[in-house]
């Protein structure tokens, strides 16, 4: 069976050359030869609506789209871009998925999901997030004026960034506990997200890991699913 191929954490955004050219010779790279792409969420830095659109976004959809004529390519929205709807995504050829999906892939039951569910300590990120998915927050979002929505986005990753600062890291991680009930509910094998940019494969009891894919910002990161188990590899930046 054809290996799948899942990344997440990008941050895709025009004033980082490296990981955008990094991503277009992974597409190019990899193209033909597996059975499904996953991307789990975060691919741009930030994304405000599918009526944004410029030169950048244009050239990441045709990139995507090519891809995709040959392998099949799934999304799962990140905390950065949770607003990429039906036509961007239908531009780009790829399958909107809900939040957490569930599979059987290599005779293993296999839970994908974004991650930042998991992180259930991060209290006023959770207050965040539960606004934010909700479909009444996000009308009113996509229904202001574009320019209008570049600077909440704007006001938003500022505001993200001094909170992190003031958090310990363990709150902005996974908790062990909420990672248990996910597991037991949803019966996976694996468990794969992104999110924490901690890329790692936690071995748990019963056979059982929890994978995290790697974010791409000093190099790019990619997991590869295959009969013989899941591999992280590293994609190191032309520079």
């Amino acid at each position: 069976m054809p290996s799948i191929l899942v990344i997440a954490d990008l941050h895709l955004n025009p004033d980082r050359p490296d990981i955008t050219q990094c991503f277009l010779d992974f597409l190019q790279a990899e193209a033909n030869q597996h059975s499904s792409l996953y991307i789990l969420g975060d691919l741009f830095e930030s994304w405000i609506g599918d009526d944004d659109i410029n030169q950048f976004s244009t050239l990441i959809a045709d990139s995507i789209s090519k891809f995709s004529q040959h392998t099949p390519v799934f999304f799962i929205h990140g905390n950065r871009d949770f607003l990429l709807g039906k036509k961007y995504a239908k531009r780009c050829g790829m399958t909107l998925l809900p939040e957490s999906f569930i599979t059987t892939e290599f005779n293993k039951t296999i839970l994908f999901m974004h991650g930042d569910q998991l992180c259930i300590d991060d209290v006023d990120y959770q207050v965040f997030r539960r606004k934010s998915r909700s479909w009444w927050w996000q009308t009113l979002m996509l229904s202001l004026p574009l320019f209008l929505r570049k600077k909440k986005a704007a006001k938003y990753r500022n505001i993200s960034k001094k909170s992190q600062m003031d958090k310990p890291e363990s709150i902005m991680d996974v908790a062990e506990r909420e990672v248990q009930r996910v597991m037991s509910n949803s019966r996976c094998d694996w468990l794969i997200h992104g999110h924490t940019h901690r890329p790692n494969i936690h071995s748990r009891p019963q056979n059982k890991q929890r994978i995290v894919v790697g974010d791409w910002y000093t190099q790019g990161s990619v997991l590869v699913l295959s009969d013989e188990g899941p591999e992280l590899k590293a994609l190191p930046f032309n520079r």
